[in-house]
Formats: structure tokens, C-alpha cells, sequence
């Protein structure tokens, strides 16, 4: 006889700013949700940022015991995890699976070196997903599809080189890595250990995933080349799907998918894009909180229907937002500029949101020109996309329907897809797909799409001008 018990999925998305847990349903709704922030990076030094003490681990078991509080249906019901983390982030483990030092960021400058051996204690090299399969595993295994970057793997067959010169470029002997899965292959199951700090029952499969991007993308049901999902995270940029590993691209790179020997092409983006946002609401301090409580509004919402109100283009006031510099050009530092008496601190919000749809536009444009492909649809996902003043700054700078991701956490409904797929409740990635994923709210472009066109002449040239002064500046400031 059929179960006709009820089956359920935890969907793991630890990203740079929070670690988000989900359950779904075996039909992509989330019933049950948990949220825990990161703590501020370490940076002891310049180029070294750091994820303090344990902190992914720790806010993982934390957001996991808050999602499966709000879950009102049996625990014994969970069939499987799937987990997704940060990526590019590389953590340095002792023989017992334990960190030697803090897990390096994303944005620390050794994670994009060869790896050095310091500490006698080091005994394997693995990415954040490696290290927190461990923890929740046991095993010493990880998702092959997190090793974009400074990794010894042969990007075609998806599994470690078997080049010794490639392998001592990399700085990391084989010996020190992780054995490798596929996107749906199982990592091992919940140990005991794992079930007393995430409140997940011991036992219940793990199953790997990709990394943070291409998880989100499954998550939005990104699966054709004419569509192009905009992430509005930490890093915000412009992806798309397509089955060639395309390697030396001048206008976008190649990252792996989750479906496997399938990729997924990325635009230039912008570092720090979301968080800028974030800071500058912050910035606003208590008067904003005051006016949005008197207003019977959340602060971001508070702030995005007052810069409703500001014509499109913001009256000409323009930001670049360079809040952290590329590592070609330290010298870079964000710019607003077009200041005059109708700008307001309403002006200055738009003009960054502007900014973020310009510039992934542009990216986004050269990345279709060079794979000879065209967008007739984009999907937004992130946090700010449930704003309907960003979704429509998207459709109307991008000139063609932008659609909001339905899921309030893509990563984490990709990462239960995975786990579905890989545990055979649906026969293949795009029968899940079509099965969890569902359309969200379409916003169509407007008149405004033409003043976009025309700001974006002028926006695009901005850095030849300010960047002659901000290298006068940074031998002053740094």
C-alpha cells in the first residue's frame, strides 16, 4: 500500500548577510520559516575578512530550530535536506572535521590565491558547503558544483584533476580534499551531533546542491537562455542558463549549475549592491523608523513608497556604486553626484535602486551580445524584489517584462528541489520544477524604459571621469 503520509523538504540557504531555513511541502510552499543574521565579518587586517568563531554553523542551527518551531506538521515527515552556502568561500579543517581558523569570505583576498600551508594542524581545504556538510553529515563530502574559482577541478567532467601541475598551482594536495558529488547526490544523513544543534531529526538525508547562485537561479525557475534572472543580494548581477562550459568570455564568466554538466553565465555585478541599500537606510537612522511607524509601514517600505514619489531618473541625481572597489581598481569609491535644490534624501534612495538596474542592464547586455542570445523576460529574486518600486525601475530599464520570484528564500526552494530530485520524489530537475516553482507578479515596462536609455549614455562613461580623481585621493586616504 501508498503512504499517504505527508512528505516535506528543509531547504538550507546560508548567504553572506543571514542563514535562511525553510520547509516545503512536496509542492514548493513554505511552511515553515526560520532566519538568523551573521554576526559583522572579522578583518583583522587589510584582505583578510573572516565569518568570526563558528558563525555559519552556529546561525544555521539557530535559523533551523526557529523554522522547524513554526512548522506545524510532524518532524518525522521531513524526508530530506538540501544545503546551500556562500560561495567562494574556502574553510581550512583539522583531521576531525574542525576549523583551524575562521571560514574565509568571499571577499577575503586569499580565497583568489593559491592555498599556503601555515598551520600543521590543517588536514583538509574545502569550501563553506564542504564544511558544513560535514557538520551535519559526518562525511567529508561536498557538492562539485561550489568550486568555482581557486579549485583544482576540471571543469568538464566536474570531477578533481588529475593534472599534478594543476594540482601544485592550487597549492592543495589531493590528500586534502573532499570527495566530490553531484547536484542531487546524497552527502550523508543527519547525525546525531547535527540533530541536537539544528533540530532536524537524525537520520534524514542531505542532499547536495550547487552553490548560492546557481541554487537561487533553480529556485526562480531559470531554464532558458532567452530568460535573465536578476539577483539582488550582497552581490548583485545578471545570470543566465545554457549547456557549454564557455571559458575565456570577455563579458561575463561561466559558474556550474545545478543541473549537472549544465552552467550558469554571469554578468558583471556589483559588490556590496543589496548592502547598500541596507546602509543607507540605516544611515537614516531613527527618523526614518519614526515616520515609518507613524506611517503604520516598515522602514523599507516606508522608503520605497516616498521614492515612488521622485520622477524616474531621480532629477538627475546618479550614484555609482563602487561602496567596495574591484580589486582591479582599489581606488574606486562609490559617487553620487547631480546634486542640486530638488534632491532630497528620497532622491538619493531611488538613485541607488536605479543604479543597481543600470548597471546589471549593462552587464547583462554585453553577456547576451557575446553568447548571441536576447532577453525577453526578467525574473527578479532577493529581498528587494519585493519591492513594486524595484520591480518596475527593472521593467522599465531593462524594456521587457520583469517577473518576481515567487518564493520569499529562491536558494532555499532550490535547495529542496534538489533534495527532491535526488531522493527520486520527482523524476528529474525539470519535473520538480515544474511542480514547486511558481510564477510571480509580472510588472510590464513603460514610457520610462526611453529616459533609462539616455541616462545610461551618461551613467556608463561616469567612472572615465571620477576615476583620475579618486587615484589622487587613495594616495591620501587609502
Amino acid at each position: 500500500m501508498t503512504s499517504t503520509r505527508p512528505r516535506y523538504f528543509i531547504g538550507i540557504d546560508n548567504g553572506s548577510q543571514s542563514s535562511k531555513v525553510t520547509v516545503f511541502d512536496i509542492h514548493g510552499r513554505a511552511v515553515g520559516e526560520g532566519r538568523a543574521a551573521l554576526r559583522p565579518y572579522d578583518t583583522p587586517r587589510p584582505g583578510v575578512v573572516e565569518h568570526p568563531d563558528d558563525d555559519l554553523w552556529t546561525s544555521i542551527g539557530e535559523a533551523s530550530r526557529a523554522a522547524l518551531a513554526a512548522f506545524d506538521g510532524d518532524p518525522a515527515d521531513i524526508v530530506g535536506v538540501g544545503l546551500c552556502t556562500i560561495r567562494f568561500c574556502r574553510a581550512v579543517l583539522k583531521a576531525d572535521g574542525t576549523l583551524v581558523q575562521p571560514v574565509m569570505s568571499w571577499m577575503d583576498e586569499r580565497v583568489g590565491m593559491p592555498y599556503t600551508h601555515t598551520s600543521p594542524e590543517a588536514a583538509y581545504v574545502t569550501t563553506s558547503s564542504g564544511y558544513i556538510s560535514h557538520r551535519m553529515t559526518g562525511n567529508f563530502r561536498d557538492t562539485a558544483a561550489n568550486y568555482a574559482g581557486m579549485w583544482p577541478l576540471d571543469p568538464g567532467t566536474w570531477q578533481w584533476t588529475d593534472d599534478d601541475a594543476e594540482l601544485a598551482e592550487s597549492g592543495i594536495p589531493r590528500g586534502m580534499l573532499f570527495d566530490l558529488v553531484l547536484p542531487g547526490g546524497i552527502l550523508g544523513e543527519v547525525t546525531a551531533a547535527a540533530a541536537h544543534h539544528t533540530g532536524i531529526p537524525a537520520g534524514v538525508p542531505v542532499v547536495a546542491t550547487a552553490n548560492d547562485k546557481a541554487v537561487e537561479a533553480l529556485g526562480c525557475g531559470l531554464r532558458a537562455p532567452g530568460t535573465l534572472l536578476v539577483s539582488l543580494g550582497t552581490y548583485v548581477a545578471g545570470m543566465t542558463t545554457g549547456p557549454r562550459d564557455v571559458r575565456n568570455a570577455t563579458d561575463f564568466w561561466t559558474n556550474y549549475a545545478c543541473l549537472p554538466h549544465s552552467y550558469l553565465y554571469e554578468s558583471g555585478g556589483v559588490r556590496r549592491g543589496m548592502w547598500t541599500v541596507s546602509w543607507y537606510r540605516d544611515l537614516l537612522g531613527e527618523e526614518a523608523v519614526v515616520h515609518a511607524r507613524a506611517a503604520g509601514l516598515g522602514v523599507e517600505d516606508y522608503l520605497n513608497s516616498e521614492a515612488a514619489k521622485v520622477p524616474p531618473g531621480s532629477d538627475g541625481l546618479m550614484t555609482v556604486l563602487d561602496w567596495l572597489a574591484p580589486g582591479e581598481a582599489p581606488f574606486r569609491k562609490g559617487t553620487v553626484l547631480g546634486f542640486d535644490g530638488r534632491h532630497g534624501r528620497f532622491h538619493i534612495y531611488r538613485s541607488v535602486l536605479e543604479a543597481l538596474a543600470m548597471t546589471v542592464h549593462d552587464t547583462a547586455a554585453r553577456m547576451a551580445k557575446e553568447l548571441g542570445t536576447e532577453y525577453g523576460e526578467v525574473i527578479v529574486s532577493g529581498g528587494g524584489s519585493r519591492s513594486d518600486l524595484m520591480m518596475q525601475i527593472h521593467a522599465d530599464v531593462h524594456g521587457i517584462p520583469a517577473r518576481r520570484a515567487e518564493a520569499s528564500s529562491a536558494a532555499g526552494l532550490g535547495s529542496a528541489i534538489c533534495a527532491a530530485v535526488g531522493l527520486g520524489v520527482y523524476p528529474g530537475f525539470d519535473e520538480a520544477v515544474d511542480a514547486m516553482v511558481r510564477p510571480g507578479e509580472i510588472f510590464l515596462p513603460g514610457q520610462d524604459h526611453h529616459l533609462y536609455r539616455r541616462l545610461e549614455d551618461v551613467y556608463r562613461d561616469v567612472r572615465d571621469h571620477t576615476d583620475a580623481i579618486y587615484r589622487r585621493t587613495y594616495d591620501i586616504f587609502g
